[in-house]
């Protein structure tokens, strides 16, 4: 049951979430994702995470929104257009979540760094950042796209550019999908091979792919 009531609507498309902050609790969101709230609840800006939530895609800052005499609500609207998912995260059942899937989380969750490798995100554009959640608490991520919440009890294989979140219960290896050449010029990258038994959310959409399609249209000009 969360400690912290809350609401989310607009899923899948264009989720919103809205949380009532316990009297004398803090709630830690994602920078410039606050869109509303009750006038007593009061902000405080931390650097969180350093030089490597930067290179995972993740703001340097967090906002804490804190309740101090009464409960307040706040209400959050992420960048991406998607879902947003509810986890109670615990020491015995932490969560990883991918780049840019932290939204909001209970003041005593925190989340560590954990880096998987410079060289594969250089070649591909799809390597695997990932924040892993220390402590007890509620915690709530977003998607690009819908999110879709599979149950593994065997071998899966995801894009790692799909990858949202997923539980310590299971073990992940990070390879190339073929050759090379698949690596460089299928439009396929690097997949996550996930073993054991577990939850995996997957997003419905790349935003790397996104990219990709946007640029055919960019109005580039030609040098004389």
């Amino acid at each position: 049951m969360s400690e912290y009531p809350f609401m989310i609507e607009g899923n899948p498309d264009y989720a919103f979430l809205t949380v009532k902050i316990p009297a004398g609790r803090t709630l830690r969101v994602e920078a410039a994702s606050m869109a509303a709230m009750d006038p007593h609840v009061v902000m405080k800006t931390k650097l969180q995470g350093g030089f490597k939530r930067f290179l995972g895609g993740e703001s340097l800052m967090l906002n804490d929104f804190s309740a101090a005499q009464s409960p307040g609500s706040i209400s959050i609207g992420p960048g991406p257009a998607g879902d947003i998912a509810h986890y109670s995260a615990s020491d015995e059942s932490p969560i990883f979540l991918a780049s840019g899937a932290y939204l909001a989380a209970a003041d005593t969750v925190s989340f560590d760094s954990k880096w998987e490798g410079f060289a594969k995100g250089f070649f591909s554009g799809g390597g695997l950042f990932l924040l892993k959640s220390k402590g007890k608490g509620d915690v709530w991520f977003n998607s690009y796209g819908a999110l879709i919440e599979l149950d593994l009890e065997d071998d899966y294989v995801v894009d790692t550019g799909h990858i949202v979140a997923f539980t310590a219960g299971l073990s992940y290896e990070i390879s190339r999908v073929g050759g090379y050449k698949s690596l460089f010029f299928s439009g396929e990258g690097l997949v996550c091979r996930f073993r054991g038994r577990g939850k995996v959310w997957i997003q419905t959409r790349n935003p790397s792919r996104l990219v990709a399609w946007a640029q055919a249209f960019r109005n580039v000009e030609k040098s004389n």
